[in-house]
């Protein structure tokens, strides 16, 4: 796969993306919906939750293969669609 000049990465990459949300079931289904839209191979794909102190909100870490800069910020703009996500980093 080529490389894109206008990036640090070189792909295909391991790449973290944390997302961090309401502490409610919808949130963990539009993660994983997310995932199945923009990965090929969701099996390698790996999703760990954390919930917060007062457990209002959960930290989800998705660690997958990326092969394109295209294909994080599509994933990246699909989790931020889910109302009960709060911020993506």
């Amino acid at each position: 796969m080529a490389d894109d000049p206008d990036t640090l990465l070189k792909f295909p990459c391991r790449f973290p993306i944390k997302v961090m949300g309401e502490a409610h079931p919808e949130l963990l289904e539009a993660v994983q919906a997310s995932i199945a839209r923009h990965v090929a191979d969701p099996d390698a794909v790996t999703v760990t939750q954390r919930a917060s102190r007062a457990g209002n909100y959960v930290g989800v870490t998705i660690t997958l293969t990326a092969v394109s800069q295209e294909q994080l910020d599509a994933l990246y703009r699909d989790l931020g669609q889910c109302s009960r996500v709060r911020m993506v980093l």
